[in-house]
């Protein structure tokens, strides 16, 4: 008797079991979904305003634009010539065009100054730039900036948003993104003579 008590009891704690596992595969909890991470904004426009440190009546501009994102038709991208010799104050304006109305995302960037570095590569060009603005922890920016223009000189400006870079990284400060990391929102090539 006591050895059929065994045998019921065994069947009863094994159906349990197995009615149990039964249920949790027909019935399974939802996954979690993973938090939701910085979504990165559409960057269709970067425009470059350098305007004359000693007659602010006169400015120049450096464009790129592709509304239609990748993929689609070409970038327009307009250059423009520096008078040689001159210093400027140099703003950068960043815009997403693809809608029916730009949005204006420069605005963004500043309120993120921690998370955002500008970086500025010229080639075969006589510029050099130095940032003007800073974040809360006096790391640069590169929304303001003051350009150089030496003598004359034909060639091409590289123009690099990063995102979350290490401004701590060697170089990283004086405009060098080799050490930078992060990710890259835009990186576009302008074509600039000083003259």
């Amino acid at each position: 008797m006591l050895k059929t008590m065994r045998q019921l009891l065994f069947l009863s704690l094994a159906f349990t079991l197995v009615t149990a596992c039964k249920k949790d595969t027909e019935d399974p909890v939802p996954p979690t979904p993973p938090p939701a991470g910085n979504e990165q904004e559409l960057i269709t426009t970067l425009i470059l305003t350098f305007t004359d440190a000693e007659n602010p009546s006169e400015t120049f501009e450096l464009r790129w634009s592709d509304p239609d994102g990748d993929g689609g038709n070409d970038p327009v991208i307009t250059g423009d010539i520096l008078p040689q010799n001159r210093a400027y104050s140099m703003a950068v304006r960043v815009l997403d065009e693809s809608g029916s109305s730009p949005v204006e995302l420069t605005n963004e960037i500043a309120a993120e100054k921690e998370e955002h570095q500008f970086f500025f590569l010229p080639s075969n060009v006589n510029l050099t730039f130095f940032y003007a603005d800073q974040d809360a922890n006096g790391n640069p920016v590169g929304l303001a900036n003051t350009a150089i223009a030496g003598g004359p000189s034909l060639g091409s400006l590289t123009v690099i948003l990063r995102h979350e870079p290490n401004k701590a990284g060697a170089g990283v400060a004086s405009g060098d993104p080799t050490n930078a990391g992060g990710d890259t929102d835009i990186e576009v090539t302008l074509p600039v003579r000083v003259d």
